[in-house]
């Protein structure tokens, strides 16, 4: 009888083709079922909260396997084991017994994510962060991120000829947190479509600089059409910070 795990963890994204297995690419998902197959003695495939592009960073990322053994979560040494075969930018920091029908994507409530950006040019920032200069209106920003909490459809903010069956999104949260040196963003939404998160920090920049004005937003919404957003940011200032699921599927 096969017994169901999620796996907490977090990475570095700068040397990952994302987390989804693909060929000839090196992939945080690939060399987790490779590391977790051989300490646990079994063909392990993981399935993970979602898809991340190149170079994104996960503080928080949940994936679910199927094993074997029983009570893996119990192994207080198994962790330590785990963190010892993968390489220095994977973690892993929990295993978590759950029900049988679990599943790390479709049982996900909401996730969020962080985008990073510096207005001081700093060596520690170089990969986690986007540097940019010159002033922005912050106040124009945050009056147009106000106006994601009542959109539905983001197919503006989406990569085209995608798979997904629908662009619609319910985002709960979307504001900026600003201090001297860094910017960041922080977005809520039950699901997300690809590159969206930095379409639209791209976007809100472009609102920033003045190149475009707060109630643009809502223009650029209603067209339903990726190039009348903004350019994407890079990959290496955006975080996922948290994915969260309900309680009743841990045992």
């Amino acid at each position: 009888m096969k017994n169901r795990y999620f796996i907490r963890l977090s990475f570095k994204g700068t040397h990952y083709h994302g987390w989804q297995i693909q060929h000839n690419a090196t992939t945080v998902q690939g060399i987790l079922n490779r590391d977790l197959s051989i300490v646990l003695g079994e063909k392990i495939e993981t399935t993970g909260a979602g898809r991340t592009d190149t170079g994104v960073h996960v503080k928080v990322f949940y994936a679910h396997f199927d094993s074997e053994k029983d009570n893996l979560q119990k192994d207080t040494n198994l962790v330590f084991r785990i963190n010892g075969k993968l390489s220095k930018d994977i973690a892993v920091h929990e295993i978590l017994k759950v029900k049988d029908d679990a599943h790390a994507r479709y049982d996900a409530i909401n996730r969020t994510y962080e985008y990073h950006i510096t207005r001081v040019k700093n060596p520690f920032l170089t990969e986690f962060a986007h540097y940019i200069y010159g002033e922005l209106d912050f106040e124009a920003m945050k009056t147009a991120s106000a106006l994601l909490l009542n959109v539905s459809d983001f197919t503006s903010f989406s990569k085209v000829d995608t798979d997904v069956k629908t662009n619609i999104c319910k985002v709960s949260r979307a504001d900026w947190e600003i201090d001297k040196e860094k910017i960041v963003f922080t977005i809520t939404a039950d699901r997300f479509l690809r590159d969206m998160v930095r379409a639209i920090v791209g976007t809100m920049l472009d609102i920033g600089y003045g190149r475009l004005k707060p109630e643009d937003l809502t223009v650029i919404i209603n067209k339903k059409d990726r190039s009348a957003a903004g350019a994407s940011v890079p990959a290496k200032g955006l975080f996922l910070t948290d994915v969260q699921y309900p309680a009743e599927i841990f045992i």
